[in-house]
């Protein structure tokens, strides 16, 4: 006579249990996920990044291959720019 009101408390609670497993599983496996991108991205950002030439120094550039620029005109004018390569 007592075994029928005891297992409805105890389902309630399996059931309780078996959501917040389910809960618990999609946490781990979203927190996996977002570690992976952030790793990735992290490895991305590590790569020393370049910068791109200026306009002015592309035409620096230009003029220097036509030899309108002697190598103390370009080496100068680089440096004004601050630009290095």
């Amino acid at each position: 006579m007592m075994s029928g009101t005891a297992s409805i408390g105890w389902s309630w609670w399996f059931g309780l249990l078996v959501i917040a497993g389910i809960v618990l599983i999609i946490f781990v496996i979203v927190r996996m996920l977002s570690n992976r991108s952030d790793s990735a991205s992290a490895s991305v950002s590590a790569k020393p990044i370049s910068p791109e030439p200026s306009a002015a120094r592309l035409i620096l550039d230009e003029r220097f291959a036509r030899g309108d620029l002697t190598a103390e005109q370009y080496r100068d004018q680089v440096r004004i720019l601050g630009e290095s390569r």
